[in-house]
């Protein structure tokens, strides 16, 4: 089958580019002028160099495509990389592109947690998956919880709690919520890297998957400092945990976010008190095993890097 892939050369993307070759699929990759080392199985590919705002190179890249992906997300906004920009306008462009070339099946990443009316991320998220859904195309959603695994010289969840959490020498903050429904400790369900990309190959051959939603979780709900304690383990640490009420964290955002040095932002943390669990069974069904649990073991890269 071959596959557009927008958001090849990033943390997932590498991985989904080794799942579609893995399962002996072709890969055509969008690749922004300047960064082709950053997909290191480029010769085993077929690549279409521009950006997500050429249409050029969008139309170019679905020629002859069974499938198309997209996966592309943003954490923070900076200059024209906008929420807005990057993860509603881009994917409904790249949906219509796609649609209009006659490709069949479309695989779309957003992220768990994704609201109509929350904040700008959750916001863009959720409209993109309605305009895919909405599209003529066969359409599955993946909402994965947060991603962790091996980055290859970029950044994700594991790595971050390290550099932020674990390796300074004060204290670590471990994240709960005083008010809401979800009063308490801040959890989450990390699911691995290798896992999400599995689903997305999976998908692709599975019809029942069209149509679908689909939230991705590892094995386990794990508090913030559960998952601090894990990451310190991993790397051979000892680290103490400073509760921290993220009501209390969200005043000092309001002032300074909007710096390129503090950790988190107002809507980050926002999303943070709502929680990030996710069931694991989606995800198992489609893998066919049980999911990659975030413990020493496969936490493993950090004390190699």
């Amino acid at each position: 089958m071959k596959v557009a892939l927008v958001g090849g050369t990033g943390f997932v993307g590498t991985y989904l580019v080794d799942g579609l070759l893995g399962a002996g699929h072709e890969p055509i990759v969008l690749v922004r002028a300047g960064s082709e080392s950053k997909l290191e199985r480029a010769p085993e590919c077929r690549t279409v160099t521009g950006d997500i705002g050429n249409d050029d190179a969008l139309n170019e890249l679905v020629q002859g495509a069974d499938a198309a992906i997209y996966n592309v997300g943003i954490l923070r906004e900076s200059g024209d990389a906008t929420f807005d920009r990057v993860q509603r306008e881009a994917p409904c462009r790249f949906v219509a592109i796609a649609e209009a070339a006659g490709v069949k099946r479309f695989l779309l990443m957003s992220a768990n947690g994704v609201v109509e009316d929350g904040v700008p991320y959750q916001r863009s998220k959720w409209q993109a998956e309605q305009c895919a859904l909405s599209s003529d195309m066969s359409v599955t959603v993946f909402r994965p919880s947060v991603i962790f695994g091996d980055p290859r010289g970029r950044m994700e969840i594991g790595t971050q709690l390290f550099r932020d959490m674990v390796r300074p020498p004060i204290p670590a903050v471990d994240f709960f919520t005083m008010f809401g429904s979800l009063r308490g400790p801040v959890c989450m369900s990390p699911v691995h890297v290798k896992d999400v990309a599995e689903a997305f190959v999976s998908a692709l051959q599975k019809p029942t998957t069209a149509g679908k939603v689909l939230e991705l979780g590892g094995p386990a709900a794990l508090t913030w400092g559960e998952m601090i304690r894990r990451v310190a383990a991993a790397t051979d640490r000892r680290k103490l945990l400073l509760p921290m009420p993220i009501e209390l964290m969200s005043i000092a955002a309001l002032f300074l976010d909007w710096l390129p040095f503090f950790p988190v932002t107002r809507d980050q943390l926002t999303m943070l008190s709502q929680g990030n669990t996710a069931p694991p069974e989606a995800l198992a069904d489609l893998i066919g095993r049980p999911p990659v649990a975030f413990d020493q073991d496969s936490l493993a890269y950090l004390s190699r890097s």
